[in-house]
């Protein structure tokens, strides 16, 4: 690596008190992701910033921290691993979007409508390739072994999404096996190596592990939900995105289950096609069936079980910011 560091800070998510707890240790991640996105060719650098700046809430770094510092980390590996879970997942990012055809997120251009498919790939190959060269320096086996293993399942799990597409006979249950692995496995893992780093007990890991999984299914859910009910504005991409991918998520899954045949037949129609011809009838299903509110509920069956693994730590801030994460997660509209 011979090219200077970016000069410019990522931009960082709107402050919080979930943020506030690790302010300092905030800063340090920003920090060291400038200067871990330095690469002698500057188009992985200019790509990377775009993506990373493009306005996410950075919610597994931010895991890390809090996880490890409520059990009392006192070092400072903690902002190196934060960096390379968030390096990992905004290469998830790049590669999805290029997969999904995707045009917009957050709000701008995705970095391969503004260069390409195959620079954002090779882009997403870097950031992964990067985050394991972190990994190596923050010398901990248990970690690396954790971390090696989610990348192999959330591989497993986009490929899964992208073998149910336009499938409309997809089960509940196959459903939840596709969001553990694309998505609720990176949370799984961050907060689960945030307690490993500050040893923590056998209980203490698995309540954490299992913290972070109830977490991702819940900001799922109600990704899922909010694309048939969400603010195009606020979220920084289209409603109904996913219908018109073919994706069966689970407002339609129960749409299907609850509808007549009639409205059944329609919405495996939609999902066979994609497009969103049909969107304006199937939003009328989904709400007609409740399948919304099915969907929040399940998130709100996920917050619960997540709340009660925090039971496991010692009261602290880092762990009521824990809690009031997972509130967040169901209480966003984007």
């Amino acid at each position: 690596m011979t090219n200077a560091s970016p000069t410019t800070t990522p931009a960082s998510p709107t402050p919080s008190p979930l943020h506030a707890v690790v302010a300092s240790d905030f800063e340090a991640v920003n920090r060291t992701i400038v200067r871990q996105l330095n690469s002698r060719v500057p188009l992985v650098e200019t790509i990377g910033q775009y993506i990373i700046e493009s306005g996410g809430k950075r919610m597994r770094p931010l895991l890390v921290l809090l996880a490890a510092r409520a059990l009392g980390y006192e070092g400072d590996k903690h902002i190196q691993l934060a960096t390379l879970i968030e390096f990992m997942h905004t290469s998830t990012l790049l590669h999805d979007d290029v997969v999904d055809d995707s045009h917009l997120r957050r709000g701008k251009k995705t970095a391969n409508d503004a260069w390409g498919n195959a620079p954002s790939v090779l882009v997403g190959d870097f950031l992964y390739s990067r985050s394991f060269q972190m990994m190596v320096d923050v010398g901990s086996m248990r970690i690396m072994a954790i971390l090696s293993s989610a990348t192999c399942i959330i591989a497993e799990g986009e490929v899964l999404q992208l073998t149910n597409i336009g499938n409309p006979s997809l089960s509940e249950e196959a459903y939840f096996e596709t969001i553990q692995g694309k998505t609720a496995m990176l949370f799984e893992a961050a907060s689960q190596c945030g307690a490993v780093l500050a040893d923590a007990t056998p209980e203490q890991e698995q309540a954490l592990k299992h913290y972070g999984r109830y977490l991702g299914l819940a900001f799922q859910l109600i990704d899922d939900l909010l694309d048939y009910q969400g603010d195009s504005d606020a979220m920084g991409k289209n409603v109904g995105d996913d219908l018109a991918e073919g994706k069966p998520t689970l407002p339609l899954i129960h749409a299907m289950e609850r509808g007549t045949p009639e409205e059944a037949k329609l919405i495996r129609q939609a999902i066979r096609q994609g497009g969103l011809d049909q969107l304006d009838e199937v939003l009328t299903i989904v709400h007609r069936t409740g399948a919304l509110d099915y969907t929040r509920a399940r998130a709100e069956k996920m917050v619960e079980k997540a709340l009660a693994e925090l039971e496991t730590l010692p009261p602290s801030p880092y762990r009521d910011s824990m809690a009031d994460l997972v509130r967040m997660a169901i209480a966003r509209q984007s």
